[in-house]
């Protein structure tokens, strides 16, 4: 799903072991692999919450049975989608949101976006319930019209999506620097491809959300590479991964450009440091 480049190693190795190390010595090399930035993809390389909105409203009216041009969701972003965007951990959620919007005795719906972010889960979970909907039949819908939208009419679907600014000039440095980058994001990895594909963007691996959780792939990557860091705009995910005892050594940045909450950059654990785009841009030797 990925590509890995190679750091090439020269060993000198004795022929005999436990001979003597005068005698002769052949030259072996060894392959290991390049050492890497880890990157959340939406909220850190790239802005789509035009698409997001797009996608999501279209797979809810689809799911309803209603019409794509049926005005009871506005084909604009509305404020309250976008206040909630820092708290959507899966896509699935955005069509929940979109649901919740129309549906007149809904939380979101009566008492505004605010306060359905106060209990945002208990929300999402009883909205669940009222549609009588699943997690994965959502996610589905969300991905069909995703693909439908790239088969019709490719080039308009990654028009919505935007690289956030330096982001690619940054990403190009690293080799530089003798590092690679992953990307680790809960979009599904195909869709991933086509916008990296687009932006020209090379990732040494990409992991969508069929990979599994961060932190299991966290886990996984740290005993086959060694990783200067993972950043993420979601500092619920940065605390689960400090708090893994076998993730502690684990550099955590929190991306300040990204889908933040009004409070996510007060009191941060020392363990994770809030990344701003000064700090982003220079060399990474001088990252804390």
């Amino acid at each position: 799903m990925g590509r890995r480049q190679a750091v090439r190693q020269r060993v000198l190795v004795s022929p005999f072991l436990g001979s003597n190390p005068s005698g002769p010595v052949f030259l072996i090399t060894l392959s290991t692999p390049q050492p890497l930035l880890v990157f959340d993809f939406d909220g850190v390389i790239v802005d789509g919450i035009y698409e997001y909105w797009w996608s999501s409203r279209k797979a809810c009216l689809e799911l309803l049975g209603r019409e794509s041009n049926d005005a009871s969701l506005p084909e604009n972003v509305p404020d309250a989608f976008r206040q909630l965007r820092p708290w959507v951990h899966q896509g699935w959620e955005m069509v929940l949101l979109a649901a919740e919007l129309i549906r007149t005795t809904s939380p979101l719906f009566i008492l505004g976006a605010t306060k359905f972010s106060e209990n945002y889960q208990l929300n999402c979970k009883e909205a669940l319930e009222a549609w009588h909907w699943k997690p994965n039949q959502l996610q589905s819908a969300l991905e069909k019209i995703r693909r439908q939208a790239i088969s019709s009419n490719r080039q308009h679907w990654l028009a919505s999506h935007r690289v956030f600014p330096g982001v690619v000039q940054r990403l190009s440095q690293l080799n530089t620097e003798g590092y690679g980058f992953a990307v680790l994001t809960t979009k599904g990895a195909e869709f991933t491809t086509e916008l990296l594909d687009h932006f020209q963007l090379k990732p040494n691996l990409l992991y969508g959300h069929e990979a599994g959780s961060k932190v299991n792939i966290l886990l996984q990557l740290s005993t086959t590479h060694s990783i200067r860091g993972f950043i993420e705009d979601r500092r619920s995910t940065l605390e689960t991964i400090i708090d893994n005892s076998e993730l502690t050594s684990l550099p955590c940045y929190l991306a300040s450009w990204g889908y933040l909450k009004k409070a996510d950059k007060k009191n941060l654990p020392p363990k994770i440091h809030l990344l701003d785009t000064k700090t982003f841009m220079a060399p990474l030797a001088s990252w804390p």
